[in-house]
């Protein structure tokens, strides 16, 4: 007769922190490499300020994850399209499963800009879907928030060979800041409904390097959603619990939208993230001012079920929420670029 410590409990293998939330999404930054450098982001500066690990290593670490629960990851950069070896990683994050027996929901964020050379080999390896970081649809805005003079044929190219190739949904984000983009609203409309895409709004959070951010240029879901209606009215559609982004559709039916609202309706409650820098480093928020040195105990040789221990202890730190807008707000410990959007 088989003793009950003998079967393993998927519920109790699952990464909970202490407020109650279940963990179920990673996002791996293999670069902190950019080949943009957006207003909103980047200084315009050179390149990495973080190192990079082989790719064996994500695979080692999203591996450890995925035992505990992990159902969902997400690679990120900076520019993961930059990253040597992408595909193969994505090919052996493929092969795993989570608890369930599932496939994982294996995505990718990136700025678009090489994504129609690779859309198809990295939907051959196993990627799931892709987002693309797209601010406006007019091509001298987005050069003027890119700071790259010619990339926006490259990003429509990219978009359209996504789709031809199956990764879908394809997102679209947008990241709106007052004064730089905010026409763009109505624009974005009729862009989601030509080109059948999933158009989200993001309300620019202060994570930038140049440290601009104010209240003041935040655009927020409900002015989004009053601009949206001057073009075409919104019907709100339901989410699954950790989304984070309120979806909606255009009264006739055609064409989606979203709105991801950190700032002004923030979802801590149900955040089910963690991420994984490219240096190896875990955040338990994207605004965390702590960092917790995974890629430390791989070196230190700590085998799987430390490292497994260890997830578990920076998880049970994981923030309650962030503190946007307070009097005691403290800005990341990193920028944007150098967590992993």
């Amino acid at each position: 007769m088989a003793l009950a410590t003998e079967v393993p409990c998927l519920e109790s293998a699952r990464l909970i922190d202490k407020h109650g939330r279940n963990i179920t999404d990673l996002r791996i930054a293999v670069t902190d490499r950019c080949n943009y450098k957006c207003v909103y982001c980047r200084t315009g500066n050179d390149g990495a300020q973080y190192p990079e690990l082989p790719i064996a290593d994500y695979l080692r670490m999203a591996r450890v994850f995925v035992t505990l629960g992990i159902e969902k990851v997400r690679l990120t950069g900076g520019e993961p399209l930059l990253r040597k070896g992408l595909v193969d990683l994505v090919r052996e994050l493929a092969k795993l499963r989570t608890l369930d027996g599932q496939r994982l929901d294996l995505a990718l964020t990136t700025n678009g800009h090489l994504l129609a050379d690779l859309a198809e080999p990295l939907k051959n390896a196993g990627l799931s879907r892709v987002t693309v970081s797209m601010d406006a649809v007019d091509a001298v805005k987005f050069s003027r928030i890119t700071r790259v003079p010619s990339g926006y044929e490259n990003v429509l190219a990219g978009i359209r060979e996504a789709k031809r190739v199956g990764l879908k949904p394809v997102k679209v984000n947008c990241v709106l800041l007052r004064g730089f983009n905010d026409d763009q609203i109505p624009a974005f409309g009729r862009f989601a409904r030509e080109q059948n895409v999933a158009v989200r709004f993001i309300e620019f959070m202060p994570l930038e390097e140049d440290r601009v951010w104010t209240p003041e240029v935040v655009i927020t879901e409900a002015e989004i959603l009053r601009r949206m209606a001057e073009f075409m009215p919104l019907i709100e559609v339901g989410r699954e619990g950790s989304e984070t982004a309120r979806r909606y559709r255009f009264e006739d039916g055609a064409g989606e939208i979203g709105i991801i609202a950190p700032v002004s309706s923030p979802f801590c409650g149900h955040c089910s993230r963690v991420r994984l820098t490219s240096d190896g480093k875990i955040r338990t928020c994207l605004f965390s001012v702590f960092e917790h040195d995974l890629y430390s105990q791989m070196r230190r040789g700590a085998d799987d079920p430390q490292l497994a221990e260890y997830i578990r202890s920076v998880v049970m730190q994981k923030e309650a929420r962030h503190h946007i807008g307070e009097p005691d707000f403290v800005p990341a410990s990193r920028t944007m670029v150098h967590i992993g959007g």
